[in-house]
């Protein structure tokens, strides 16, 4: 039975361990006994208690994987996906990181290493669709439309974190960087608000975010964006703290201890954003993808809508995050999937039965992208 290590036992950790566990030798590593003895405990799952944030503490968890899935925090992800790299593990990872993963790209043909990064909902599928229709059509224009969000839309915020409130942070102050007219251009993050009425969840806010990441030096399209979404209201409360320091990453000096405003600001938020246990939530998306096939003028359009599963108990960020990552990882240990070097969904959508293989597993689990097909 190959063997997968699983660096990270968080939300999307955990579903992505679950998922593999009756098919494969999955052992979990993190820092929190807690996290690791519920794992452990429920399913058939080896845990290893490590200090991830260490390089020799990864490279021992790893020694014997047949395949390395990265499940960390993004400010975590860059070293860890370079310690992995350099082990000459195979990796699929779902890490935010803030670093540009092609810098390991010569490193991991070198080693021989399948690094599939960014591999989740947003980016991840929105990327593998892109892919795939970019080997079909002459692309010209594709926008991505996505949010993760409860329910319930109670407090100032009206707003959960699915995943760590400090990537999530992250979006709301990380550059946007989007493709006009063949040229990239950087945009603040929050700008170009513009509302959007998204079926079934009616109007919402949508806004730059820093979302195309490889996209912009893997695809030859001239325009190219992606936006979040938010219940309206949501985004005048975060550039309030934006604008008044509550996210800068420069220390200060508060009665003789030196302490950074967005980790003061991400503790305090990690509460009154916390998912309550069996909260009710969805993620929706929505690409466009326009351009011309065989001569002609083509649209596609996939949407998604995905709640909460009540049965499993799992959120739906965590099932689109962690089954995207988990397909993926399945690709590659089944040799269906075998391209060496840093390669972000796209290279797999780009592979037509890869995709089609992505989309059949997401199906199996309920996760139904729609595809509208129009000539224009």
């Amino acid at each position: 039975m190959k063997k997968i290590v699983v660096l990270g036992a968080g939300m999307m950790g955990s579903v992505i361990a679950v998922d593999l566990c009756h098919e494969y030798h999955v052992t979990v590593a993190d820092v929190d006994p807690d996290q690791l003895d519920s794992l452990e405990e429920h399913h058939p799952i080896h845990t290893v208690e490590s200090d991830l944030s260490n390089s020799e503490a990864v490279r021992d968890v790893i020694l014997d994987a047949d395949l390395v899935i990265g499940a960390l925090p993004g400010f975590m992800g860059f070293e860890m996906l370079k310690t992995v790299i350099n082990s000459g593990k195979n990796i699929v990872d779902i890490s935010f990181l803030p670093e540009d993963p092609f810098e390991l790209d010569s490193l991991a043909k070198q080693k021989q290493v399948t690094a599939v990064v960014d591999c989740g909902v947003a980016p991840g599928m929105c990327n593998l669709i892109l892919g795939y229709y970019n080997q079909k059509m002459e692309v010209e224009y594709y926008e991505c439309l996505v949010g993760g969000l409860p329910v319930d839309r109670s407090g100032p915020f009206q707003y959960k974190a699915p995943f760590s409130p400090i990537d999530v942070i992250e979006e709301y102050t990380r550059p946007a960087r989007i493709m006009e007219n063949g040229r990239v251009v950087t945009k603040p993050a929050l700008s170009d608000v513009e509302s959007v009425e998204i079926d079934p969840v009616g109007p919402l806010e949508s806004f730059n975010t820093d979302g195309l990441r490889t996209l912009l030096k893997t695809m030859k399209i001239p325009n190219m964006k992606e936006k979040t979404l938010r219940y309206p209201g949501h985004i005048e409360y975060i550039r309030v703290l934006r604008e008044s320091g509550f996210f800068d990453k420069e220390p200060i000096n508060i009665r003789g201890t030196a302490v950074r405003p967005i980790d003061v600001t991400a503790k305090l938020l990690f509460q009154s954003w916390k998912l309550d246990k069996d909260e009710s939530e969805f993620t929706v998306m929505r690409i466009i993808i326009r351009g011309k096939e065989q001569g002609n003028p083509k649209q596609y359009v996939y949407r998604l809508f995905d709640r909460f599963d009540e049965q499993m108990k799992v959120s739906s960020m965590a099932r689109t995050t962690g089954y995207t990552c988990s397909a993926a990882a399945r690709l590659v240990l089944e040799g269906n999937f075998t391209q060496k070097g840093i390669c972000p969904p796209e290279f797999i959508g780009a592979d037509s039965e890869c995709f089609k293989k992505m989309i059949a597993a997401l199906k199996k689990r309920k996760i139904n992208y729609i595809k509208e097909e129009i000539t224009l």
